[in-house]
């Protein structure tokens, strides 16, 4: 049994195994965004949904006026809590002089050496007005894990682990994040066996 204290994937990305046939997990790349001992906590980066953030922001009642976001869609990040977004983004400070100023929105998750991850409409409503975090990914729903279930399925190589890059979850096209997040570890699918882990 891995020692929960030893391993920590906060700003990591799970990257599927090719055994893994669940439909919602299936090749799918997801960032750590919580990781302790009591469980786990993720965003699936790489499965769009049918709707685009234009029609979200229609569902919230606020116009969008980020050209740039219009036509991007707004991913499935998991099975639970999928009528809730999660936004996740650069960090904002609120003054950037003022180290101690702490997240710019009502309910953000800053993940250490990475991204933060805000759940509250405030970062709706700026990006709403043409501000916002410069680089967002929108998703519907999260993944989570219980205490020591990740470390199980560690355990049974249903996942790889890789220190998470933000280029991949923000530059790099949908269809291509599972291949690239591989390439980090320098891995193609195909080396990779289905039949790993269950002989």
């Amino acid at each position: 049994m891995t020692d929960c204290a030893s391993i920590d994937l906060k700003h990591h990305f799970l990257i599927a195994m090719p055994g893994l046939e669940d439909e919602t997990f299936a090749r799918s790349v997801i960032y750590m965004c919580e990781h302790s001992a009591r469980g786990a906590m993720g965003l699936i980066i790489n499965k769009p949904s049918d709707i685009s953030m234009r029609l979200l922001f229609d569902k919230v009642d606020l116009p969008l006026r980020r050209e740039d976001l219009v036509q991007n869609p707004v991913l499935q990040g998991g099975p639970v809590q999928t009528e809730r977004g999660f936004v996740l983004h650069d960090p904002v400070q609120m003054a950037p002089a003022d180290k101690e100023a702490g997240p710019m929105y009502a309910s953000t998750l800053s993940v250490p050496g990475g991204l933060e991850m805000t759940t509250s409409r405030d970062v709706l409503e700026a990006l709403s007005s043409g501000a916002g975090p410069r680089r967002v990914l929108v998703t519907l729903g999260y993944a989570s894990w219980g205490e020591g279930q990740l470390e199980s399925e560690l355990g049974e190589n249903t996942w790889l682990t890789v220190p998470a890059s933000v280029d991949v979850i923000f530059d790099v096209p949908m269809a291509e994040r599972y291949d690239r997040a591989l390439d980090l570890l320098g891995l193609k699918s195909w080396m990779l066996s289905p039949d790993a882990g269950h002989a």
